[in-house]
């Protein structure tokens, strides 16, 4: 699709209702908007994240093109059941979410804990996966990813969550960066109707749980790698404090049709920081 974009015809970010599909006794919450037809594009959500973590100047921009899909994962928002302590329990899940919805090709988006959930539904399930966008992410196994330094862990598992931390994970430390960041707060908490529930303490400690799993070290985890037969778009930040920006590099080695592009003067959410560069890229790539 392209040309002018009329959205006051058109569910957006903002707009979309919050929509339920039950499988495997999981309710789970999830929203769909933007261009139906063709192949819809999942996007999973980051540690304690949820329908409303997202940038909505990054999802609308992708929903000009094609269909998006946002959900929680099990027990996380509006979403039921006990949250998964590991990263293939939560991969699992999300396979039987997609068959719940009918779906036999998806395109997936996979942010941070996302990302790791995106790899493993790749080889779980190969046929599924059209093609991968992997952001702010790493491989199981790699050198540095066995939880987060002690300055990160810090913000990111606190009981509750400001916008401050958001900033010293997210955005690089930087004026500009972190002006960026600002702007972020602001466009993702402007949804007010229908707003996703918070994550609990419970979720925090299973996705920690999962983090610390997927990254103990482990080399003949890294092959694993070498399975995913998706074309992949790798995307990070060019200091990334939290999974570090060089595991990215080694994971578009890895995979046999990776490419790779780094954001200058960003950090873990580059792609909240310059939402309208990455929804070009990654439309580039899927198309």
């Amino acid at each position: 699709m392209t040309g002018h974009i009329d959205w006051s015809t058109m569910t957006t970010h903002q707009t979309a209702e919050t929509r339920f599909a039950e499988a495997d006794g999981v309710t789970y919450a999830y929203r769909r908007f933007g261009v139906p037809g063709g192949t819809p594009l999942l996007m999973l959500q980051h540690f304690r994240g949820n329908l409303d973590n997202w940038d909505p100047a990054l999802t609308d921009a992708l929903a000009a093109h094609r269909e998006v899909i946002l959900v929680d994962y099990a027990g996380v928002g509006a979403s039921t059941g006990r949250p998964a302590h590991t990263v293939a329990e939560t991969a699992r899940q999300i396979i039987a979410f997609t068959e719940a919805l009918g779906l036999s090709e998806v395109d997936i988006v996979g942010f941070s804990l996302g990302g790791f959930v995106a790899q493993d539904i790749a080889l779980t399930r190969p046929h599924l996966v059209r093609r991968l966008v992997l952001a702010g992410t790493g491989p199981k196994g790699a050198p540095g990813m066995h939880g987060w330094r002690q300055d990160i862990a810090d913000h990111a598992r606190t009981d509750e969550s400001s916008g401050e931390d958001l900033l010293y994970i997210f955005f690089a430390h930087t004026e500009t960066s972190q002006a960026k960041g600002v702007e972020f707060l602001g466009r993702f908490l402007r949804r007010q109707e229908g707003r996703d529930a918070p994550t609990s303490l419970a979720v925090r400690d299973a996705q920690y749980d999962a983090v610390l799993e997927w990254g103990v070290p482990d080399h003949g985890a890294l092959q694993r790698l070498t399975g995913i037969k998706s074309p992949t778009l790798v995307l990070q930040g060019d200091d990334d404090l939290m999974i570090p920006t060089k595991v990215s590099h080694l994971m578009t080695g890895l995979i046999p049709d990776a490419r790779i592009r780094v954001y200058p003067d960003s950090a873990h959410a580059f792609l909240f920081q310059y939402p309208a560069e990455v929804a070009a890229d990654v439309t580039d790539f899927l198309a």
